[in-house]
């Protein structure tokens, strides 16, 4: 039995075939607009689902890429301020090698002083690199610099230092120093010069800093030896703790000799003023047959701007005044950035592996020893000069005077003898910072290299991923206008065709 169909049954299908196709055509209007498949997910799940992932691995991807690019300016960065840092090593190591010479001029001399007191201040500057106001050399607190940046006299660190045994070094100490008479006055009433000037030779470590402070609650020593069971043994040592080595000098001059400086077996002292730590030979021998670990806490108080901040080297406390105690632990701090899944970086070097505290000693010492050299040769030319004075030309007060000249021409052989020997030393010190710099250089041009190949495959993969999101989103626009027109040529039929379905009804048969 048919169905029978009303007028009005045929009018709302007309309506809905009507709209289905203004819907074509808005769905292919609006694609030719965006040029994608969808625009809602409804239109199609399995389109939706696959572009969502795409569009996450493509962020991802993107971010990646971001990491990449801080990476590579981080190392641009780290590896400009190493290059620098060598040429400041190479220049030093330069001076070292000139100062070795024996035959050095007093114009030699005062070049040397000058050229190293303005390195000095150089050292540690390249410490203070950048990138994006963050700090490259300092682990995690890329918001602060390597150095205190300005003179700071009121802050106090408790600093805890640990040695080997086999970085006791050798070093020599001279004791006496010839004084100058002002006037024949003064000449006749010191007499002849009894000055005694010598060398003895101790054993040291050496602190990070100088001009260390002596607080009894603070201040220790100890050694430890780890025995063939394995245990531990740990032993406090008696030092006794002078101000200056002038301290020293007086508290074990002997008046009969006049020779001061000197250590008893088993003795340990400590100068703050050089921040040294000396032994005698035997307590050197047992440190060194046992292969000890030393274990130094000492406070400091007051830093220049150009020095190295404690917290970057070494377990230490730091206290401003009126101020709470901050605790710095010193351990491994690596900055790593995400390259790609599963594959980070680590982009920093730290400033202790690089930017050695004891660079900035031995400039220190070089400086030093080249002041007294330059110091001793002044005093026996003033000495020298005096003779050709008409107030010393008598008998007695030239006779005097030789005493003196013999004495400062002691000082100043071992002034010169000590210049050369610890610039000579030196060379070795200052060829092994410069390798350790060169090596972090190397390392810096393997994390590149690194880097590049990891930045290549990323961006391949950006564009597989690109092309994946376009084949799954997007159409092309010629497909997208012929299936349009389709859909308008289907809408407008559609139109033509309602527009003849109620020109006759039933009445015009009647």
């Amino acid at each position: 039995m048919a169905m029978r169909i009303t007028n009005n049954m045929i009018t709302d299908n007309a309506k809905r075939n009507i709209n289905n196709n203004k819907v074509m055509v808005d769905k292919y209007n609006t694609q030719m607009t965006t040029q994608k498949k969808i625009s809602r997910a409804s239109e199609d799940p399995v389109v939706a689902i696959r572009s969502l992932r795409l569009q996450t691995s493509l962020s991802h991807i993107d971010q990646y890429l971001t990491n990449s690019s801080d990476v590579e300016a981080w190392l641009d960065i780290a590896g400009t301020a190493l290059s620098n840092m060598g040429s400041i090593l190479t220049d030093i190591h330069t001076l070292c090698v000139n100062g070795s010479t024996g035959t050095l001029t007093d114009e030699d001399r005062n070049t040397i002083l000058s050229q190293l007191q303005a390195l000095a201040e150089q050292v540690y500057t390249e410490g203070n690199a950048d990138y994006a106001g963050r700090t490259v050399f300092t682990g995690y607190k890329t918001n602060s610099m390597l150095t205190f940046g300005e003179d700071d006299e009121d802050v106090t660190y408790e600093i805890d230092q640990s040695f080997s045994a086999s970085e006791i070094s050798e070093q020599r100490y001279y004791y006496g120093t010839t004084e100058i008479p002002t006037s024949i006055s003064d000449l006749e009433d010191m007499g002849d010069c009894e000055t005694v000037v010598g060398e003895n030779t101790y054993y040291r470590l050496r602190m990070a800093y100088s001009a260390t402070d002596n607080d009894d609650l603070a201040f220790s020593v100890s050694y430890t030896v780890t025995g063939d069971d394995g245990n531990e043994t740990t032993t406090d040592l008696d030092v006794t703790v002078y101000a200056t080595e002038d301290d020293w000098y007086q508290a074990t001059l002997d008046d009969e000799t006049g020779v001061g400086k000197t250590l008893e077996d088993g003795e340990v002292i400590y100068i703050q003023s050089t921040g040294e730590l000396i032994f005698s030979s035997d307590v050197e021998a047992m440190l060194k047959k046992s292969d000890a670990t030393i274990d130094v806490t000492y406070t400091k108080t007051g830093f220049n701007a150009e020095d190295a901040r404690p917290e970057y080297y070494y377990d230490c406390r730091m206290t401003q005044p009126d101020a709470n105690t901050v605790t710095y632990t010193k351990r491994e701090q690596k900055i790593d950035f995400t390259l790609s899944t599963g594959i980070t970086l680590s982009a920093n070097i730290e400033a202790s592996e690089i930017f050695d505290t004891s660079i900035a000693r031995d400039v220190e010492e070089l400086i030093n020893v080249v002041s007294a050299a330059i110091d001793a040769n002044s005093k026996l030319e003033t000495l020298q000069s005096m003779t050709e004075l008409e107030e010393y030309s008598s008998d007695d007060a030239q006779a005097m005077l030789q005493t003196y000249i013999d004495a400062a021409q002691k000082e100043a052989d071992y002034a010169n003898d000590n210049m050369q020997k610890t610039y000579e030393q030196y060379i070795t010190n200052f060829n092994n910072y410069f390798t350790k710099v060169n090596s972090a250089i190397t390392e810096v041009g393997c994390v590149e290299q690194r880097l590049n190949v990891i930045k290549t495959r990323v961006e391949d993969q950006q564009t597989t991923v690109k092309e994946l999101k376009s084949t799954n989103d997007d159409r092309d626009i010629t497909d997208i206008i012929i299936d349009y027109y389709a859909a308008y040529d289907a809408y407008t039929a559609s139109l033509q065709a309602a527009a003849k379905l109620n020109s006759q009804t039933l009445l015009n048969f009647l």
